[in-house]
């Protein structure tokens, strides 16, 4: 594996570890092992005590390998040197992972018995530059690991090894490795499509984030995140010259009227307690100031929290930009992509998860969430099982809250160990 070097003249470190005096990092990575100052994990002593005792032994290998997936982001589905990497860890333990047909992706079972719940983390990264200036920053160009992938994928790296070494396990754990989160509609997919999620019972996610304070874990039961569409409408028309508009069909006068007036259709169409938004992100049409162009695309997103109220966008959007555009007498093809589904946490899994948390971490780590427009492909597994979804605190707890998907986005490594504990207790909770 690539040796990393750190700078020996940092005095601290800009994500939250506890270094020693006159002690830093001369390797991230390196043959001989893991040379790194020591971080601070704030559920020791709650056990386990195998975990424990993985955790006093192994905790600077997690900050490694998250910061060697850091240094070295692959973008969705072509994550071949982290699926790699994941493959090599979990073999060197006794494990049997095997990779998903589309060649990125890890699936791996850990335990037996009829019982299985499943662990998830995504791989892949963003196509952002990093600009955080740290010494494991991204090494390629055009992506970097700006949405905590990295610390999702070594969080699960680090539960698996601890409950590989486990005396017995109360049944089996399913580890996923997901490849192409970050587009739609989402390597979750590819995932089922290979069988993952066949036998399990139940399945639970982390994602990192940078407004919780390091040491809690936000739940939320019901939904968390949103569903996301992609529209794309493109408009045509015969085109003309603008003092005579009477002769043509005003193709730019119908793009303004579909960019305010659908928007408004469906707020009354849909049920405003649904969370449904639709919000246009680019508009293209035409170049003189006195011609009507002869075509033109607008291009949004639509979010709903409601999974009734998705299945029945498609064609309720089709139908009104049909209605809206009749008068006009500009032709139109709409492209309407579905995306992910809403991440909807059923009470039963959102109550096992608050057990693992507070095993974990304490009472006082479990939070409240909010419920957010963004979308997260976890949703699919949760058309097939029950589950759970999470969010954990990156935030040091003082300084700017850097914001996921930036090129400043950074995390406080705590955050790691947390994640560790807080899947390793949620899986036992489950199985119990």
């Amino acid at each position: 594996m690539t040796v990393l070097d750190s700078r020996p003249d940092i005095p601290g470190d800009p994500e939250g570890r506890v270094i020693a005096p006159n002690e830093a990092s001369t390797a991230l990575i390196s043959e001989a092992g893991v040379s790194m100052a020591p971080v601070h994990d704030l559920g020791a002593g709650r056990g386990p005590f195998w975990l424990d005792d993985w955790l006093r032994a192994n905790a600077t290998d997690v900050l490694a390998w998250r910061r060697h997936i850091h240094a070295h982001p692959e973008l969705s589905r072509h994550e071949f040197a982290t699926t790699e990497m994941i493959m090599s860890l979990l073999r060197a333990v006794g494990l049997k992972p095997w990779v998903l047909p589309v060649g990125t992706g890890v699936v791996c079972d850990i335990g037996s018995g009829d019982r299985c719940v499943a662990l998830r983390a995504d791989m892949d990264a963003l196509p952002l530059a990093e600009a955080t200036g740290l010494p494991y920053a991204s090494k390629t160009d055009g992506a970097a690991h700006m949405c905590g992938h990295d610390a999702h994928t070594a969080i699960l790296l680090g539960a698996a090894r601890a409950l590989a070494g486990a005396p017995e396990l109360p049944g089996k754990v399913r580890l996923i490795f997901q490849p192409a989160e970050e587009v739609m509609p989402g390597g979750a997919l590819d995932m089922i499509a290979a069988g993952a999620m066949e036998g399990v019972e139940r399945i639970y996610g982390l994602h990192c984030d940078p407004r919780l304070e390091v040491g809690k874990v936000g739940l939320r039961e019901g939904a968390l995140t949103s569903a996301a569409d992609l529209i794309e409408l493109r408009l045509t028309s015969p085109g003309g010259h603008t003092s005579r508009p009477h002769l043509t069909a005003d193709l730019v006068h119908a793009l303004g009227t579909v960019i305010t007036s659908l928007p408004a259709v469906l707020s009354r169409r849909v049920d405003p307690r649904s969370g449904t938004v639709l919000v246009w992100g680019a508009v293209h049409a035409g170049q003189a100031a006195n011609a009507v162009p002869q075509d033109g695309v607008l291009r949004g997103t639509l979010r709903t929290a409601d999974h009734e109220v998705w299945t029945m966008l498609e064609p309720l959007v089709a139908s009104s930009v049909e209605s809206l555009l009749a008068p006009t007498g500009v032709g139109f093809s709409l492209d309407y992509r579905r995306g992910v589904p809403p991440v909807v946490s059923d009470p039963e899994s959102t109550a096992l998860m608050r057990a693992g948390v507070e095993a974990a971490l304490g009472e006082s780590a479990v939070a409240g969430t909010e419920q957010s427009s963004g979308g997260e492909d976890f949703g699919w597994y949760l058309e097939h099982v029950q589950g759970a979804f999470a969010r954990l605190g990156v935030w040091p707890g003082e300084g700017p809250m850097a914001d996921i998907h930036r090129p400043t986005f950074t995390l406080d490594e705590r955050s790691l160990l947390c994640g560790v504990r807080t899947l390793v207790h949620t899986a036992l909770a489950t199985l119990a």
